[in-house]
């Protein structure tokens, strides 16, 4: 595979033959894209209405579904909030998180799993967006199985650490940039935090990733595809035989730099309880294992979350 390629990939293709392709984008690139998923159309279409409805709402409006001290967790998460790991300037964008639903007498239901928020516009946005997150959660868990075979594991290996797990579908907006405070970019250089992260595609251009060349290659999923990537959680747990890669959402040029830029990333994550342990077979004399503390993913998610400045 040639390093600069970013193939695209069918879900609908032999199983085997998906898992080992799967496997290996993701091991040269961190990312692959996939068609074929099953995510329907006319869904994803209110979705995106939905989401620039929301975004177009007043400013006041919005900040009324931000909720001090969550971390960003549930509802809205005003402009400016975010900053990539390490980075002087925050990110140019807001966004909207929607989370799992669960019951109130579950035990992982609490500060980390918080009940969604919803706003009361624009009409349709919580039967949309409920629907979506069952249906990017259904998607993800069939990408787990082909990289669980990959990774020479039961296919349904992944399942109990996802079951109820504290996954969050984020509806971001890039404002126009036209007069962007120097150095700020509409996300800057980072790696995800969770399992993997299904995105849709954006018509605005800018998602980059840092090939092992050191070089940025931009990611344009054809029309309907999804952009998916590992992230550091999977990263972790594979001792880096499964790369987290760093990506970016550039700036615009010219005229596009008066145009929003939406995107819709579901980040894939574990349960909050589920304890970190190497996997065996991704243990070797030349590939040490690099963290031999287990710690929960509550406690991981919790600490990057401090790193990023959602969290005190």
């Amino acid at each position: 595979m040639p390093l600069q390629t970013l193939p695209v990939l069918s879900l609908a293709s032999d199983p085997a033959t998906l898992s080992r392709d799967l496997g290996d984008s993701f091991r040269t690139f961190g990312f692959a894209m996939v068609k074929d998923h099953g995510l329907d159309a006319a869904l994803i279409a209110r979705a995106w209405a939905l989401t620039e409805a929301f975004f177009a709402l007043p400013e006041a409006e919005k900040r009324g579904y931000f909720v001090e001290g969550q971390g960003g967790a549930r509802g809205y998460t005003p402009f400016g909030t975010e900053i990539a790991k390490g980075a002087k300037r925050h990110d140019l964008k807001e966004f909207w998180h929607v989370g799992r639903t669960l019951p109130e007498d579950h035990p992982l239901a609490g500060p980390s799993m918080p009940a969604n928020v919803w706003p009361s516009r624009p009409e349709g946005f919580r039967a949309v967006f409920e629907q979506l997150f069952a249906e990017f959660d259904r998607v993800g868990a069939a990408i787990l199985s082909h990289i669980a075979v990959w990774l020479g594991l039961d296919a349904h290996w992944f399942d109990p650490a996802i079951a109820d797990g504290n996954s969050v579908l984020r509806l971001l907006h890039y404002p126009p940039v036209p007069d962007a405070e120097g150095g700020a970019i509409r996300a800057g250089a980072h790696e995800d935090i969770n399992l993997i992260t299904l995105l849709l595609g954006a018509e605005e251009a800018g998602l980059e990733l840092l090939a092992k060349d050191g070089t940025w290659i931009g990611v344009s999923p054809p029309e309907g595809a999804l952009v998916v990537n590992i992230g550091d959680m999977l990263q972790r747990l594979t001792n880096h035989v499964l790369p987290s890669t760093t990506h970016r959402v550039r700036n615009p040029e010219g005229p596009r730099a008066g145009f929003s830029r939406y995107s819709m990333p579901f980040f894939l994550h574990l349960r909050s309880d589920f304890r970190f342990e190497t996997l065996p077979s991704c243990i070797t004399p030349d590939n040490p294992d690099r963290y031999p503390v287990s710690i929960t993913a509550d406690d991981y998610l919790q600490e990057r979350l401090r790193e990023i400045g959602l969290k005190k």
